[in-house]
């Protein structure tokens, strides 16, 4: 693959401006299909979770599955959408190996949610509102594995397997108005909305929304128009960028792949673009369909859907607090600047964190914790942060900062009562009583270790009474080693000068 010339980003930016849209699929997580009641599970051996339906049998007849639909208004509801009070499905028709019936069941011209927005919050605090043209349901295809070529692309493969577990999975698609006004924070925008989006869906809590499983998919579609001109530039639509790192710079290198080769008076072929995720380019995939190609009717097996106004508002009544909002809120609450929320925000533990705070820590502590020594510890088992939950709860971890907030425990012991809660040896203060784990707070012992450590560093004590009191840092280090960490090192140090002095 040829390597593409690349404009200056900021140069690019002088001559064109750019123009963005985004198509964001969302895999909902109902149990069964969206037309068929084979499980919709991930992670199953290939081809086990199939029906007739899935596999475009003959006579077979899907149906619609009606939480699909619920979750399907919220996410419209929520994306501030109008709800259309009839919607119908259609069939586009394509050949794709993945694609069994050589259709997909969507939605056209009459989709379930249409005409929304929503805000975003860029890195340096501003807002931006994305325009939503529509929200329409869907099936997913099946997967292709591509083997014997590079990079599990189809080009230069010497075979492919497919699995048709995907095929049927119920889809959400969002699909923005074009997006103006971007200028050189395109990439961020990008960024931003995407993730906008995924705070959305887990707040509802109908998907997990994870990008990495493809459960939740971008198709970004960027253009350039010369400065000055109203016609909009040919676009490209880079598919299923999987990160949202990878959204951001997968627009910027579209920017400055078509800024180059429009400068040297080329043209942009529209045609669908491959991100690889390893090299952080784009290449061609296939010239860039218009609905008009994919020959749309009605779905003739299908009734249309129609909502009652009573579910409508149900659901609405329903909704819970915008992410948005909800994070300028915490954040305010809690007193934490932009940058220590965002260490919580961006690892998906707002809701743990809450949770932590509303058990009885306090806002520093809970942060502290869960991205620091949990955050640690679940990088080296190779798991999600989040996914610790299942052995260390909050309302444990606010235990053991409540221990270190009453001076029972430092930061050092700490760390070894949460192992200890991990490995289910009980609460905070089961483990600090079976380990013995408490600060020794009885200042006689604690004299004794000081008395101790000055009589057997002589030269040191001549240095703490000659005025050099960083030298009391050897007598503090031999009393903590002599109490196993158990003591209190601001008050050993006021024992330590209380004691040379009166030496």
């Amino acid at each position: 693959m040829a390597a593409d010339k690349l404009m200056d980003y900021d140069a690019a930016l002088e001559l064109f401006e750019p123009v963005l849209g985004f198509e964001v699929h969302v895999e909902l997580g109902t149990k069964t299909k969206m037309f068929s009641h084979a499980p919709n599970v991930f992670g199953s051996e290939p081809n086990t979770n199939v029906t007739p339906v899935c596999l475009g049998l003959p006579g077979s007849l899907p149906v619609v599955n009606e939480q699909a639909v619920r979750y399907s208004i919220s996410l419209g509801l929520a994306l501030g959408c109008q709800i259309a009070a009839s919607s119908r499905f259609a069939r586009k028709n394509y050949f794709y190996p993945d694609n069994p019936k050589n259709y997909q069941i969507s939605q056209y011209d009459e989709p379930i949610a249409f005409e929304g927005s929503v805000e975003i919050e860029l890195p340096d605090g501003s807002l931006r509102t994305i325009p939503i043209e529509r929200a329409h349901m869907e099936e997913d295809a099946g997967k292709l594995t591509h083997l014997g070529g590079s990079g599990g692309r189809i080009q230069g493969a010497s075979s492919s397997l497919v699995d048709y577990n995907r095929a049927g999975v119920p889809l959400v698609e969002i699909v923005t108005h074009p997006i103006f006004g971007t200028e050189a924070l395109a990439p961020e925008v990008g960024r931003a909305y995407v993730g906008a989006i995924r705070d959305i869906v887990l707040s509802l809590g109908i998907s997990e929304a994870k990008m990495e499983r493809g459960n939740l998919r971008c198709d970004a579609n960027v253009s350039l128009r010369p400065r000055g001109q109203e016609k909009l530039g040919t676009r490209t639509e880079t598919k299923n960028v999987n990160s949202l790192r990878s959204v951001e710079r997968a627009v910027r290198y579209e920017i400055q792949r078509q800024a180059a080769i429009l400068a040297e008076g080329g043209t942009i072929t529209q045609e669908t673009r491959h991100w690889h995720e390893d090299t952080g380019v784009t290449s061609s995939g296939r010239p860039k369909s218009d609905a008009d190609d994919y020959r749309y009717f009605p779905e003739p097996d299908l009734l249309p859907v129609v909502p009652s106004a009573e579910l409508v508002e149900q659901l609405r009544s329903e909704l819970p607090e915008q992410p948005l909002a909800r994070r300028r809120r915490l954040k305010a609450d809690w007193g934490f600047t932009d940058l220590e929320f965002q260490d919580v925000a961006n690892g998906g533990l707002v809701d743990v964190v809450e949770a932590t705070i509303a058990a009885g820590s306090s806002p520093a502590a809970a942060r502290k914790w869960w991205t620091g020594e949990i955050s640690r510890r679940a990088n080296a088992d190779g798991v999600e942060v989040t996914e610790v939950t299942e052995v260390i709860q909050p309302e444990r971890v606010a235990e053991i900062a409540a221990l270190v907030e009453a001076g029972t425990l430092t930061d050092k012991l700490a760390r070894q009562v949460l192992e200890g809660v991990i490995a289910g040896e009980g609460t905070a203060q089961e483990v600090v009583d079976a380990r013995g784990l408490a600060v020794v707070s009885d200042d006689g012992a604690l004299i004794a270790a000081v008395d101790e450590a000055l009589a057997a560093q002589p030269d040191v004590l001549a240095k703490i009474r000659d005025g050099k009191v960083q030298a009391a840092g050897a007598i503090i280090g031999s009393v903590m080693k002599a109490m196993r960490g158990q003591a209190d090192a601001a008050r050993v140090r006021e024992l330590v000068l209380e004691r040379a002095a009166a030496e």
